[in-house]
């Protein structure tokens, strides 16, 4: 996988293929021209990038994912956090908490998670 960022338009468009898969690229240009108004060739052209940067692959005409969209955003998170706090998940909390306030249920999530990772 080269490059895991994605521009806005890239991302909501990779959820689409993450929605609807497997789905042929013909509908797959249908589905761009409704939502986003795209052109066929734009649609073609945003798939192929996909494609080349290890996401999803055409086969045939059969667009269908390399990467689920969790493990995309797992290591999307993971190379954020590296690049941006050192690799410091409690530096990346701590300025997180900084600006927003966790409510108890959160809280408990990221607990819950903590907890599991002791295992």
């Amino acid at each position: 996988m080269r490059e895991l960022r994605m521009g806005t338009a890239e991302a909501k468009f990779a959820d689409m293929i993450w929605d609807n898969e497997p789905v042929s690229s013909g509908d797959l240009a249908k589905l761009a021209n409704q939502a986003f108004e795209w052109k066929k060739t734009t649609a073609f052209t945003v798939l192929k990038r996909l494609c080349e940067r290890g996401l999803f692959q055409n086969q045939n005409g059969t667009v269908t994912s390399l990467l689920s969209r969790e493990a995309f955003y797992a290591r999307h998170s993971e190379l954020y956090v590296e690049e941006t706090f050192g690799g410091s998940l409690p530096a990346f909390l701590a300025a997180f908490g900084t600006r927003k306030k966790l409510t108890d249920k959160e809280v408990d999530e990221v607990q819950k998670i903590i907890d599991s990772m002791r295992g």
